[in-house]
């Protein structure tokens, strides 16, 4: 079989599922399918994976607090890529602080956790393959996002080892293209991978 990037993804893909991970493929969870699992291409979060991860990690919490939780990893309000990351960041290593009225009337404050540390099989492992974002004019299309709890923590472009004008450099550099033309998906982002499948570099944003 020859190699093309196409069985590069495919053998992450097939890496990635080994390990346990749940595979989807972007065009069957896309907007409008009968598996959607978000409402329109700008949406890089996966609403119902997060709403669940929160309420199974956070029984304590009531429901409006959770919500509160759930608007301010959503929406992130910083003026810059950098800053929103850093944001989101704290949230995911720290919690998230939430305030709400207790039953003798006083208030409370609290963490809503969007990760389980301790144990980390209780937390929802999903990676997609074609995950399509569109912002603004832009439509790109990462090879694989991987996606913890409903968020877009990792993202993984790939290359044609036998293609020598394809290399891993050349994936450095789309991923460059995306953080500019779809930065939405990288506020979260935690990991940047390219690979070839024969060479691999990781790194943060």
């Amino acid at each position: 079989m020859s190699m093309t990037e196409s069985v590069v993804e495919e053998a992450a893909v097939a890496w990635l599922e080994g390990l346990g991970y749940q595979i989807r493929f972007g065009p069957d969870i896309a907007p409008g399918e009968l598996h959607a699992e978000r409402g329109s291409y700008d949406e890089v979060v996966l609403a119902g994976r997060l709403r669940e991860a929160i309420d199974r990690l956070n029984p304590q919490i009531p429901e409006e607090a959770k919500e509160e939780a759930f608007r301010k990893v959503t929406i992130l309000n910083e003026p810059s890529l950098v800053r929103n990351n850093r944001a989101f960041h704290k949230f995911l290593t720290d919690g998230i602080p939430v305030e709400y009225q207790g039953d003798e009337g006083r208030v409370i404050s609290d963490i809503v956790r969007l990760f389980d540390f301790a144990d980390i099989e209780n937390n929802d492992w999903l990676a997609v393959n074609q995950f399509t974002v569109i912002e603004g004019d832009h439509n790109r299309r990462p090879d694989i996002v991987i996606f913890v709890n409903g968020l877009p923590l990792i993202v993984i472009e790939l290359k044609n080892p036998a293609d020598e004008d394809a290399t891993i450099w050349s994936a450095f550099n789309q991923l460059q293209t995306y953080k500019h033309e779809v930065p939405s998906l990288f506020g979260y982002n935690e990991i940047l991978v390219i690979s070839d499948g024969v060479e691999a570099k990781l790194g943060s944003l």
